[in-house]
């Protein structure tokens, strides 16, 4: 076993245990807005760890090239796909829980 491979299995694992952390916070956490926090942000990183570590493993330089630009297009879609989902869900009247009881809406 190499170093290559090593380093390419802890991201693949890493990229794994984010992704169970990140269904792990849709179930546990208690509203709408703090799960799709949870799953916004563990999605991309669970997702940046796997192609990472299959950039590592890729056999050619253009399939690591394929899998940059994949990793490229989920930086920028997938943080603005759940800031739209939060903005629509504020825009339709889905209003935050309130924390502190002396405050009012």
């Amino acid at each position: 076993m190499t170093l290559v491979d090593i380093v390419s299995g802890i991201c693949l694992v890493g990229g794994c245990a984010f992704g169970i952390i990140g269904a792990v916070g849709l179930l546990r956490f208690p509203d709408f807005y703090s799960r799709l926090h949870a799953a916004g942000i563990t999605d991309t990183l669970s997702a940046a760890l796997i192609l990472v570590g299959l950039m590592i493993q890729a056999p050619s330089f253009t399939t690591a090239a394929k899998l940059l630009l994949v990793l490229v297009f989920l930086f920028f879609t997938s943080p603005t796909a759940t800031h739209a989902l939060a903005r629509v869900a504020l825009l339709g009247g889905f209003r935050p829980p309130v924390t502190d009881p002396d405050r009012q809406p």
